[in-house]
């Protein structure tokens, strides 16, 4: 059951394109506009704080959930039929490239690299360069919102990536689709040089081998590989986990190796130990990662690259290694 109560909008903190930080009645509350429509100081408004409730680490603020005062009877967005969320309270119509000029096609090699967490994002367009012509496609098994991202947000401001695409519920991306395979084949057709695939931050998890998010790392190598592309796997390594699971090779890593139906490289930093369970990674040249990651987000589990530096080692691994394998 939802956790609704209603509050009155004390303070804006901070707005950008599709996201608002707010506070309701003095607690800490995310707004996102392009759905539930503007928000201003006064307004009155339902809030989600199910989350804050729940103490979850990654949910420690409310949701704005309707605006009361001035996000009635908004209008769909023109052309629009397909529906992010459907039959959900905030199901709402979102023009999909599928309608369009996504079409057909292949990748012909384009390299696609995917992740099992949000934190490697960062480290990894860093080893893939500014230079490139880089997509960011968010896959569901985390966030859903693109625009709740401080990385994707400054990775775009640095020049790291040009495009956002958000697949099947995520949404507020500059393009979306329906299924990781039209959102690679519709990067290919706008002339990205490399797709970096993740799930949004907060990756769902229960501990098991397969029910967490870090398996749609899995699903994007899959669909990569039959649509003729490269498909890079950043591995989860942490020197600093304080869980057996994610010790080391973290089991999100293996899952996913173990899903991957078609051709799928791992890549691995030369400067680590290989475990014998990625026996066919592919080796990289990662000792430059601190000096190209400078100044970006690092940030995993609350541990920065001091702290956990084999973590972004590895995750930079895996850009630079699909740098090498741009056509």
């Amino acid at each position: 059951m939802l956790s609704l109560r209603r509050g009155v909008v004390t303070t804006i903190a901070e707005r950008h394109d599709g996201f608002v930080r707010l506070e309701v009645d003095g607690r800490p509350c995310v707004a996102y506009p392009d759905v539930t429509g503007p928000v201003a100081l006064g307004d009155d408004v339902l809030v989600n704080v199910q989350a804050v409730e729940l103490a979850l680490g990654s949910g420690g603020f409310d949701v704005l959930h309707a605006n009361l005062t001035r996000g009635l009877d908004l209008a769909p967005e023109p052309g629009a039929h397909v529906m992010k969320l459907p039959y959900t309270s905030l199901q709402h119509a979102v023009v999909h490239a599928e309608e369009g000029e996504a079409g057909e096609g292949g990748l012909a090699g384009t390299p696609v690299v995917c992740c099992s967490v949000h934190s490697q994002l960062a480290p990894v367009c860093a080893g893939l360069g500014r230079d490139l012509a880089v997509a960011y496609v968010q896959l569901p098994g985390g966030a859903l919102p693109v625009a709740l991202s401080d990385t994707v947000r400054t990775l775009r401001a640095d020049g790291y990536l040009r495009t956002t695409v958000a697949v099947g519920p995520c949404f507020g991306g500059d393009t979306a689709c329906v299924s990781a395979a039209s959102a690679l084949v519709a990067c290919a057709r706008t002339g990205m040089d490399a797709v970096v695939c993740s799930v949004g931050p907060g990756l769902v998890g229960t501990g098991s081998r397969y029910g967490h998010g870090g398996l749609a790392a899995a699903d994007a190598a899959n669909a990569a590989g039959a649509l003729g592309g490269s498909p890079v796997l950043a591995a989860r390594v942490s020197d600093a986990d304080p869980r057996e699971r994610h010790r080391g090779l973290s089991h999100h890593t293996l899952a996913a190796v173990e899903l991957a139906t078609g051709p799928l490289t791992v890549a691995w930093p030369a400067e680590l130990e290989l475990p014998p369970e990625l026996s066919a990674a592919e080796a990289v040249d990662a000792g430059g990662w601190r000096k190209a990651c400078a100044g970006l987000p690092l940030s995993h589990m609350g541990r920065g690259p001091d702290e956990d530096p084999a973590f972004f080692a590895a995750a930079f691994a895996a850009g630079a290694l699909a740098r090498t394998r741009v056509p």
